[in-house]
């Protein structure tokens, strides 16, 4: 073998090395983020009440769901576990003060007549997620708005998505508090 075909094949063999110890080095180093920062919040915040938000609206459902993706989200994305109001790190509360469904989004017409296929829903909320420990808010809003588009018929379609969007929003605000 000559010494170029040496000098090649060392170098095919140190550019694979410096490739898997790139890998190694960029997983191991985004493994450690995810478990320090426990999923979001600030590592002391462990534990969180969702207490039932006032529902101002006639639509009693709202506000089974909003509690129900408020406290899957806030188990699944912040690593926070349930716990009383009274031993909470973290309270959430809020009052949901609008509830529209049934808003055209949607309309095709010809000559002989008007078809609305797709429908809107709008949801607000005033929320406020406090730090029990220090006593601030993590996020205080009042009318937090959010929309979901749903065909004809499928309201329950349009809540979901208008809650989903809804929650995004106070984690993605209660986060850029700190």
């Amino acid at each position: 073998m000559t010494q170029s075909g040496v000098g090649r094949n060392m170098s095919r063999a140190a550019l694979t090395w410096l490739g898997a110890t790139m890998l190694v080095t960029a997983f191991g180093t985004s493994a450690c983020y995810k478990f320090a920062g426990s999923g979001g919040f600030p590592s002391d915040l462990k534990t969180v009440a969702i207490l039932p938000f006032d529902n101002q609206t006639p639509s009693p459902e709202v506000q089974r769901d909003l509690n129900e993706a408020i406290r899957k989200s806030f188990h699944d994305r912040l690593s926070l576990r349930d716990a009383p109001e009274d031993r909470a790190d973290v309270i959430v509360k809020g009052v949901i003060t609008q509830y529209e469904a049934d808003v055209p989004a949607g309309i095709s017409s010809n000559t002989s007549q008007v078809n609305v296929s797709r429908r809107r829903l709008q949801l607000v909320v005033n929320i406020e997620i406090t730090n029990t420990k220090t006593g601030k808010a993590l996020l205080k809003q009042d009318g937090l708005q959010s929309e979901g588009a749903y065909a004809e018929g499928k309201e329950a379609d349009g809540r979901k998505l208008a809650i989903e969007t809804l929650v995004d929003q106070m984690i993605q605000r209660s986060q850029s508090q700190w």
